[in-house]
């Protein structure tokens, strides 16, 4: 998304100043650049060339933008030569000229020479000139990384000597933002743009903020920046990649083809067009793309740097690192090389390899934070617990490994069978599996920064995702978590990791919903008012609902719309059908030749059998919501009835509000959130003292909720109240994937499988207790030992009553199961 600063800095559009229509229209040099800034490059380039030897550098500024290299290096050596007044303009573009060719050696000399002068007299230096300076401290940057602050140090000093002057501030932005300071960035770009409200390089630096901060202004703001500027590359490039995140590849092309029209020598315009035609197949194409970045620059590392980002963004991790490993190839000393491929190791679980590559990017480039997170990370990784399962390694904190593994083991080898028979493809095991303590750590695994509001992630054989302590009780569900991201490993398995977001983010969430009762999204009346609203993205664009939703709820929406058509699919032409496409993403098919193949429909087509079918499937809750265009809260009968039976409960009326939640609860009887009829319906029972239909209405809630901690704990306290041992049970089982930190919970469990016979539970629980740090932890080991004994396993039995004896000798419950256990062999037959 953003590389570094060498990599990602405007280069292409050297001192562009904007410094007001007045003395731009007096100026010719300031004529010539406002010209470019509108994008109007031949006119300027004549402009500039009417104005004679006084106006080579905004030529060779101009000649730049159009990928005119060696006439641009001509026209900024004469304006040295001619000791003109820009010549300090002139020096630092030659010095990025020498580092975009890869030639270090020339591009630091050069750029410890301006900087020198700075340091000796800059004091008395124009604001252009400051701004030179700071340009040869960003270039001494790449290998001097305290440069960098003398680089954010001549930027302010430039902007002091000129308040109206433009460029030291859209570059003091890029340079905020190239070091992941989005906040400095973003009020950087802002107060640029009340100087110049449509200036374009403003409006993409705010359009990249909008992508770092995951806003769905982006794309808005990066088209106002081409609507400023249509010959702006950047925003070109830009724009492409944000279509080729949501595998939009003619729109991605079309924009790198605009790119390269304007700039032939763009890198990052042929990186584009080069990750377009790698990510379908297109190997002609990909070798065009790779030779013309060659002839712009002799080591296009930043091509094969790009093409790995462009590569991860669409799952493919190992063909990442391998790019990555490519620009290594051809320049060792670039970090975005190093991180590329050290970032994508890390994704495939070559920890020591990952580790070595990014130790050497931070080296290079400190300042990088994503770097710095994840060695951090490492490091605390180190400190975790590794519990090895037939198929899994689970990786967890140490003082949790226990607890968690002894749930997640049995239930990932479950799913793993479960998905194994419906696919019919075995990933390659061992799959490890990271939980994090920490939200902040799991966002660094997944982004490199804190923040994400993802709970889980799959690279393919390596999942990571939110240990249930990284999060408040009742605000996910991790078992079903897990079994969302371990499909992922199948899905991009099967598909060589070719398979679109929206279809693998589909397949997961449907597999939650068929691993257990509750599990996975379900519908909500936001959901239902939108489609009703005809708001919901078309299939042919679903994916941008989880690069770039338009608004908050959107991606939610996209993961449960995304779930639904893969339902559809399934009903209609069976299981096979998503083997079948999954196969064909695999061997290099594109979507719509998936459909056609496969269903039979083209994407349009589709598109109308899966409104239809939303239709049929929500026909009644459909008709009691009216439709919603996302400002205030939804409407419709449904809603006015969740609301009247609150009001009637808070007004002493019961059954008046019973009528109206067992009214709505008939109109949408799937709906579970916080205000869910069954909820209303349960607490009106328990007032009248009718616990069974309390516990009934709630176990109909929890059917349907799979996060809902506090209504399974009093399901369980009524069930239990009732003599319903088993759904007393079902109900702390439930609880348990919420949240399994309770020491009580699981004596509780334990007692009740106690009572149904359920011995592999029953130790389960009493093993679960203890890890989970009991406050009596003698007690806790004496029933473990107790339900070792009924499970036939005397000698374990013996082992852990003889410990809880030797801590507390007096303690005479255990003294009787001694001598209780003195009575077995040790195979638990009697002597």
């Amino acid at each position: 998304m953003i590389g570094s600063l060498r990599a990602a800095a405007p280069l292409l559009l050297v001192g562009l100043a904007c410094a007001g229509a007045a003395r731009q229209g007096a100026d010719p040099r300031g004529r010539v650049r406002a010209l470019a800034e509108a994008g109007r490059l031949p006119e300027a380039e004549a402009a500039a060339r009417a104005g004679g030897a006084s106006l080579a550098v905004p030529l060779g500024e101009v000649l730049l933008l159009r990928g005119r290299l060696a006439a641009a290096e001509s026209s900024f050596r004469a304006a040295m030569s001619a000791g003109l007044p820009d010549r300090r303009s002139a020096e630092a573009a030659l010095a990025e000229l020498a580092e975009r060719r890869g030639d270090h050696g020339d591009a630091r000399r050069r750029a410890e020479a301006l900087a020198a002068q700075y340091e000796r007299d800059g004091a008395r230096w124009s604001a252009e000139d400051k701004t030179a300076a700071a340009r040869a401290y960003v270039v001494l940057g790449a290998g001097d990384p305290p440069s960098v602050r003398e680089a954010l140090r001549a930027l302010d000093a430039a902007i002091s000597a000129d308040s109206g002057a433009m460029e030291p501030r859209i570059r003091l932005g890029d340079l905020f933002l190239d070091r992941y300071n989005a906040p400095d960035a973003k009020a950087t770009y802002e107060l640029a743009l009340r100087f110049a409200p449509n200036q374009p390089r403003v409006l993409l630096g705010l359009a990249r903020v909008a992508i770092f901060e995951g806003s769905g202004d982006a794309e808005a703001m990066v088209r106002r920046s081409l609507a400023a500027n249509p010959a702006l590359v950047q925003a070109q490039v830009l724009l492409g990649q944000m279509f080729l995140d949501a595998e939009e590849y003619d729109s991605a092309a079309a924009a790198g083809a605009r790119a390269v029209a304007i700039d032939s020598a763009a890198v990052e315009a042929w990186a584009l067009l080069g990750a377009t035609a790698w990510l379908r197949g297109d190997s002609a194409g990909f070798s065009r793309a790779h030779e013309q970045a060659r002839r712009a620059t002799p080591k296009p590392e930043g091509f094969y740097s790009a093409i790995g980002e462009a590569a991860a963004h669409h799952r493919r991790y190992a063909e990442a690192a391998a790019f990555g490993r490519q620009g290594i190839v051809l320049d060792s000393t670039v970090p975005r090389a190093l991180g590329v491929a050290g970032i994508n190791e890390l994704r495939l679980g070559d920890i020591a390899q990952a580790r070595a590559h990014l130790e050497r990017a931070f080296a290079l480039d400190p300042y990088h934070v994503w770097y710095k997170n994840t060695l951090d990370l490492l490091d605390q990784l180190r400190g975790f617990r590794t519990v090895e399962t037939r198929r899994f390694r689970i990786v967890a904190p140490a003082q949790q490994a226990d607890l968690l593994a002894g749930y997640l083991g049995p239930l990932l080898e479950e799913a793993y069978d479960s998905l194994a028979a419906r696919y019919g493809y075995r990933p390659t095991p061992p799959i490890r599996i990271e939980l994090y303590d920490r939200h902040a750590d799991f966002s660094v695994r997944t982004a490199g920064l804190t923040g994400i509001g993802a709970l889980g992630v799959s690279f393919g054989n390596v999942l990571a995702m939110d240990a249930p302590s990284a999060r408040d009780v009742g605000s996910f569900n991790w078992g079903s978590t897990a079994w969302h991201e371990l499909t992922h490993a199948f899905t991009l398995g099967l598909s060589a990791h070719r398979v679109p977001r929206w279809f693998s983010e589909g397949l997961s969430v449907l597999e939650e919903r068929r691993a257990q009762p509750g599990w996975g999204a379900g519908p909500s009346v936001e959901f239902l008012a939108t489609f009703k609203g005809g708001r919901l993205l078309p299939v042919s664009r679903l994916n941008e609902g989880f690069v770039r939703p338009s608004h908050p709820a959107e991606l939610g929406f996209s993961y449960y719309q995304a779930s639904l058509l893969c339902e559809m699919i399934e009903a209609t032409w069976g299981p096979k059908a998503l083997v079948a496409m999954l196969a064909g993403y695999r061997d290099g098919l594109d979507t719509p030749r998936v459909f056609r193949s496969v269903l039979s429909l083209t994407p349009d087509q589709l598109v109308n059998r899966f409104d239809a079918w939303l239709k049929d499937r929500f026909r009644i809750p459909l008709g009691a919501i009216a439709p919603w265009d996302g400002k205030g809260p939804p409407g419709g009968e449904f809603v006015e009835l969740l609301r009247a039976g609150r009001s009637q409960a808070e007004q002493g009326h019961p059954a008046e509000a019973r009528a109206a939640l067992e009214r709505a609860a008939a109109l949408f009887p799937g709906y579970a959130g916080p205000d869910a009829p069954a909820l209303g319906l349960a607490r009106l029972a328990r007032e009248r003292g009718d616990l069974r239909g309390a516990a009934e209405a709630l176990a109909r809630h929890n059917a349907l909720d799979e996060s809902a901690y506090a209504a399974n704990a009093d399901e369980a306290a009524l069930r239990e109240q009732l003599g319903d041992v088993a759904g007393a049970a079902a109900a702390l089982e439930r609880m348990i994937w919420i949240s399994p930190y309770e020491a009580g919970l699981h004596t509780r469990l334990g007692g009740l499988a106690d009572r149904l016979a359920d011995l592999p539970r029953a130790l389960r629980e009493r093993r679960a207790a203890i890890a989970a740090g009991p406050a009596d932890v003698l007690e806790a080991r004496y029933q473990l030992a107790r339900a070792l004994f009924r499970a036939g396993d005397a000698a374990g039995a013996r082992r852990e009553i003889l410990q809880v004896l030797e801590a507390a000798p007096g303690f005479e419950k255990a003294q009787a199961l001694l001598l209780e256990l003195r009575g077995k062999a040790p195979d638990g037959r009697k002597r």
